[in-house]
């Protein structure tokens, strides 16, 4: 019988919901590419440190001390002049970095209700873990194209941006410093912004039997968010703890030190003890966005309860998608 129909006097069901209520997920994969185009990508993308450690030891075991401190001091200018954000070639770079980044692993993003974002739209999208690097973020850049939403940036430890070679891809590739006032001036002029909540503290906790999450009293982006009216987007990103093999100290004293420099040194490699990753899958996962009225002047109350929601939405997100990442038995510690 017809839902539509009438009988023995009762009302027809409900209409169903309107289209606009009903999640729409969508999946996009990266497509491999060619394999001398994909290594140069990857070392340009994440080999500015190495770089960097490499010409500082060569320079001072193979130079006169004179030219050594000539390097250094080219290192130096390296970190103040400033950078065309919007540069072509710049910019092309990056584009160049993204297409190859999405397909090495490769990258799969998941999202959960697409038509849910609206292009001129900003929203606050927490992402996590932190791990070495979160560079699962790569999947929601405006240069991959996966997410419908034309402006979006990746705000970063303000250490990057005083790290020679470093600062100038990933300015290319959309980061900006994690201060509150880019933070706050990106979101009033429109643009979508990525941070990673942990921050320095997460890599210090982190470890390998399970992904850590230092959410409970981070509450800054939230309070953001809730004043210029941008709704909280929980993210996950699965596989990306295991594209690195690394090691760090443990010790307060050690914490202290990554508090202190904004960064939290740690050793790391990948294949043959290079930067280029380990080609580990990753499925990162976007969740509904979390919807408030704007308040430009929220209350601590007001501030804990979006921030609670937007943890539980964390958990719940992990929980659904493990599995189906293919990390069935892998545990959430939420610090």
């Amino acid at each position: 019988m017809s839902t539509t129909e009438n009988t023995n006097g009762t009302s027809p069901p409900p209409p169903p919901p309107s289209p606009m209520s009903i999640p729409t997920p969508v999946e996009f994969t990266g497509k491999p590419q060619p394999l001398i185009h994909t290594a140069l990508a990857m070392i340009a993308w994440l080999g500015s440190i190495h770089l960097n450690v490499f010409i500082v030891l060569a320079s001072f075991f193979f130079l006169p001390i004179h030219k050594f401190f000539v390097v250094i001091g080219m290192l130096v200018i390296l970190i103040v002049i400033p950078i065309n954000e919007r540069s072509r070639w710049g910019r092309g770079l990056g584009r160049y970095i993204c297409k190859h980044a999405v397909g090495f692993f490769p990258v799969t993003l998941y999202v959960e209700d697409y038509k849910a974002f609206v292009p001129d739209q900003a929203y606050v999208f927490g992402y996590e873990p932190h791990s070495v690097w979160p560079i699962g973020v790569v999947a929601l850049a405006d240069l991959t194209g996966f997410m419908p939403l034309p402006k979006i940036k990746v705000l970063a430890s303000t250490a990057v941006f005083y790290t020679p070679f470093l600062r100038h891809i990933w300015t290319w590739l959309g980061l900006t410093a994690a201060t509150r006032k880019n933070f706050s001036s990106l979101l009033k002029a429109g643009y979508s912004c990525i941070v990673i909540p942990g921050g320095v503290q997460e890599t210090f906790y982190m470890d390998h039997d399970s992904e850590i999450a230092f959410l409970r009293t981070r509450k800054g982006f939230v309070r953001l968010a809730m004043e210029t009216n941008s709704p909280l987007v929980p993210v996950f990103g699965f596989g990306q703890s295991y594209v690195y093999k690394w090691w760090k100290p443990r010790g307060k004293l050690f914490l202290k030190l990554s508090r202190a420099i904004r960064f939290t040194p740690v050793f790391f490699w990948g294949i043959l003890g290079s930067p280029i990753p380990f080609r580990q899958p990753m499925h990162v996962v976007v969740g509904r966005p979390i919807h408030f009225k704007k308040n430009t002047t929220p209350t601590m109350e007001e501030v804990s309860e979006v921030h609670r929601q937007f943890v539980d939405a964390v958990e719940d997100l992990f929980e659904r998608h493990k599995a189906r990442a293919g990390y069935p038995n892998l545990q959430l510690r939420i610090m």
